[in-house]
């Protein structure tokens, strides 16, 4: 296979991953159980604007690409000259990202099923197009999407003192809390943050499991070389870490 169309087709296949991961979030919000951990800040914050300034614009794809861009901020802050500059392609992916977001808002529109059942039902598509999307784009090895990243850039600087899959749970506890307070104070409710957020904790990673075991030996000869299960010393070098092969997700 011609390397620049086995590259072009890695491109094709994150991509792919990312409309995937896009269109679980609009699942999430419509079952009203909850988002996913990664999202429920930006979509908190895309509320409360929308709450004080009913006339705005702002799309929930532009904040989710706003929340991801300060994500490859806090990366460079971190690691300073060890940043590699090849990651600033994650501005390009997370603005594709937001662009995903908003057109799957669009097709999916208003659509939900009735009844509690009807809920967990919405939340368990949402679940498995986490699973996909992330087996779709973690495995063609390119550059991080920035929440990952930004765990990354930690662990790096911590020199291995600190554990991927702890500092995982530690920062989406963070950025679950930091949502919930800042809707009760400005919304004076706690919007988008549910069982369903625990849920998708939950079983994200045991989907992603699941959907990417018989796709690994795909993936395997697409990158033309056995996927690694050890994390690269090289943040800038992104591979598959013991945890995602494990099924420990990174975030949607």
């Amino acid at each position: 296979m011609n390397k620049w169309y086995r590259f072009g087709l890695r491109v094709a296949i994150y991509a792919l991953g990312l409309l995937s991961l896009a269109f679980s979030v609009v699942f999430s919000i419509n079952s009203r159980l909850g988002v996913s951990p990664v999202n429920s800040f930006p979509y908190v914050v895309h509320r409360i604007i929308l709450s004080r300034f009913p006339e705005s614009t702002l799309t929930l794809g532009a904040g989710v690409t706003a929340f991801f861009c300060f994500y490859i901020l806090l990366q460079i802050l971190i690691l300073r000259r060890e940043f590699n500059p090849l990651n600033l392609f994650q501005i390009l992916f997370s603005t594709l990202f937001g662009y995903f977001v908003n057109f799957a808002r669009l097709v999916v529109g208003d659509f939900s099923l009735p009844g509690y059942a009807g809920q967990l039902c919405m939340l368990g598509i949402s679940i498995f197009l986490i699973g996909l999307g992330l087996a779709l784009y973690l495995n063609v090895r390119l550059v991080p999407m920035p929440a990952e990243g930004f765990l990354g850039a930690i662990v790096s600087r911590s020199r291995g003192r600190l554990e991927l899959h702890r500092l995982k749970v530690l920062v989406d506890c963070l950025v679950v809390g930091t949502g919930a307070i800042l809707s009760f104070v400005y919304i004076g409710d706690v919007h988008g943050i549910r069982e369903g957020t625990v849920i998708t904790a939950i079983m994200a990673g045991k989907a992603l499991g699941w959907i990417q075991k018989p796709l690994l030996p795909w993936f395997q000869r697409l990158c033309s070389s056995p996927v690694s299960q050890k994390p690269s010393e090289d943040p800038g070098v992104y591979v598959g870490t013991e945890e995602q092969f494990a099924g420990q997700p990174a975030r949607p």
